[in-house]
């Protein structure tokens, strides 16, 4: 027992890749770059909402559900049991894939308890919005909320439904026996066609079953094997349902919690978490965002960092830095290493601006509120850095980076007591600076 109970200690051999903001802080490229050092990479959760870009031998691709390590060959990877899926999108997102040279078979496994989005969730997660006219939370209409309320509503349909013909039958009818009312009813909008989803869905098993797998038990097998395994989350950890601005979040848990929850990976195997953080900070959507610039320094940080959503093409709002943010984000996470993203971006100007605390009501804080109405009420106080007005592009090495570069990448070590091991300047794989 004392010897089985060492070797699980031995074997933390899982990290963990999480957005330290509110999600788009690159997490796409930094996975697809560590991919080639891991065995696997899981992807647990969130849903089709979330889109990580990709930049390889001169070709963009954004994937959506597809973990971002399925572009090197020697790598496994997982859609864990935390993720919701729409089976649409995934099968053409396998077809993107294969089209680019890549081979899926035997290599994306799903998890045969994840949850899956059906018709009925997209329309009532359009439905609701529309619904809320000022109060919009700014969701993408995907679905993603409404399957997480059948799932803790225990109503959900999962992966491993799609294998029992007539049980998928039976709950999809049961579920739409109830939502047609709401939909007809309160919405007054037309019914769904039960039936058609029905042949839809039971369609799907022939198409998924190769892909699935009891991933739970599989992932904690492979590290006990001496595989490694990373892990990416969706979004940012200030979305996080639990942790995260309320009531402006997703439906899920971005956090280094969240990974092993929605991968089934034991806790004591996570030995490293590293936190995605953008040189600056955006948003999409509704909520609280104290750093947003609305001049044309914001205009021009949208603008050289093409700041429009991978998934929706909306405009994301742009700021400064906020270590407040920051520093709240490592400490809940664990975060034990930085990876600072979109650095290039910061080229283009003569000072750069970093928010080192607020004032709320004339005195100063340094502690991030969670809770929207406080955080909509907070000031920034700015903190002003020299820029370089050089790129750092051909720099590989620390040393390499101009000194200014350097001095502001050491403000944030020296602010938040979390090394930067790992600093992006720009979209290319290579394009990337490792401590």
């Amino acid at each position: 027992m004392k010897e089985q109970s060492q070797r699980r200690q031995d074997a933390a051999t899982a990290t963990v890749i999480v957005g330290t903001q509110f999600g788009d802080e690159g997490k796409g490229k930094l996975v697809d770059f560590l991919s080639a050092r891991y065995d696997v990479v899981v992807r647990y959760q969130g849903g089709a909402n979330a889109g990580h870009t990709i930049c390889f031998d001169d070709k963009t691709v954004v994937l959506h559900l597809v973990p971002s390590g399925i572009f090197h060959e020697g790598c496994i990877c997982v859609i864990g049991n935390g993720v919701v899926i729409d089976p649409t999108a995934l099968l053409e997102e396998i077809k993107q894939v294969e089209a680019l040279g890549y081979d899926v078979k035997d290599r994306l496994f799903i998890s045969h308890n994840a949850h899956l989005i059906m018709p009925y969730h997209k329309l009532l997660d359009s439905l609701n919005e529309n619904a809320q006219n000022a109060k919009k939370i700014g969701t993408t209409g995907r679905g993603i909320g409404p399957s997480y309320e059948d799932k803790f509503a225990r109503k959900g349909i999962r992966v491993v439904d799609l294998l029992h013909p007539e049980i998928l039958a039976e709950k999809i009818r049961e579920n739409l026996d109830a939502k047609n009312k709401l939909i007809t009813s309160v919405y007054d909008t037309e019914a769904v066609d039960v039936e058609k989803i029905v042949e839809e869905y039971s369609e799907f098993d022939a198409i998924i079953n190769p892909y699935v797998k009891n991933t739970q038990l599989w992932l904690n097998r492979q590290i006990q094997q001496g595989k490694s395994v990373l892990l990416e989350g969706a979004q940012g950890c200030l979305l996080d349902v639990d942790h995260g601005t309320y009531p402006y979040v997703t439906s899920s848990n971005p956090t280094s919690g969240g990974a092993s929850t929605g991968s089934g990976i034991a806790p004591n195997y996570i030995g490293n978490v590293i936190g995605v953080c953008k040189a600056y900070m955006t948003r999409v959507g509704n909520g609280a965002f104290p750093t947003e610039l609305f001049d044309a320094t914001g205009e021009d940080l949208g603008r050289i960092g093409h700041e429009f959503g991978a998934t929706t093409g909306r405009r994301r709002r742009c700021g400064w830095l906020d270590l407040v943010a920051l520093r709240y984000s490592l400490t809940i996470n664990g975060v034990t290493e930085i990876a600072l993203t979109k650095l290039d971006v910061l080229d283009a100007f003569d000072e750069v601006k970093i928010c080192t605390s607020y004032k709320l009501d004339g005195r100063e804080i340094k502690d991030f509120p969670t809770d929207d109405q406080t955080l909509s009420r907070v000031e920034p106080v700015y903190t002003t850095l020299k820029g370089w007005m050089v790129s750092n592009a051909e720099a590989r090495s620390f040393g390499e980076l101009h000194p200014a570069t350097r001095a502001f990448i050491e403000f944030i070590e020296t602010d938040t007591g979390v090394p930067v091991n790992c600093i992006s300047v720009g979209p290319g794989r290579d394009e990337t600076v490792f401590r």
